[in-house]
């Protein structure tokens, strides 16, 4: 699947509801089941600058493909961390960096997230498009 297709598919899924309540309820649903994250990598190196939570993220190259784990201490910046991580891992670094993340504006997430946890997105996005940036210059 293309990062627009999972970005289609997440723009589908919020479209279900129209209840910012639900949608809210949907991210914490998301995180619950993200992976567990090994706590090993829960370390200040993968502590993510600039949010208010604390948020984990780690990203291992397989076979050319980023793969993104991660973990959060609170509920529905989790579900944010995961549905980024729903629409880019398991794609190149080049794919990422590319990659237009218009599903943010079109579920409305920004305009609905407290000015600290719209920061703390941002963070996520520019770090997860730091590792893309790290590793494509590797290869």
């Amino acid at each position: 699947m293309t990062i627009n297709e999972a970005q289609k598919e997440v723009v589908e899924e919020f479209e279900d509801f129209t209840d910012w309540m639900d949608k809210y309820q949907m991210l914490i649903d998301l995180g619950n089941e993200l992976d567990a994250l090994n706590d090993k990598y829960k370390n200040d190196s993968n502590l993510i600058d600039g949010c208010q939570s604390r948020v984990w993220l780690q990203c291992d190259l397989v076979d050319g493909k980023l793969q993104f784990t991660a973990d959060s201490d609170a509920l529905i910046v989790k579900g944010i961390i995961a549905l980024l991580i729903q629409v880019l891992s398991g794609h190149t670094p080049n794919e990422i960096l590319d990659a237009d993340l218009y599903f943010i504006d079109k579920i409305g997430l920004k305009e609905h997230l407290s000015p600290t946890r719209s920061n703390g997105l941002l963070a996520m996005v520019k770090q997860i498009k730091a590792y893309a940036l790290a590793y494509s210059v590797k290869a």
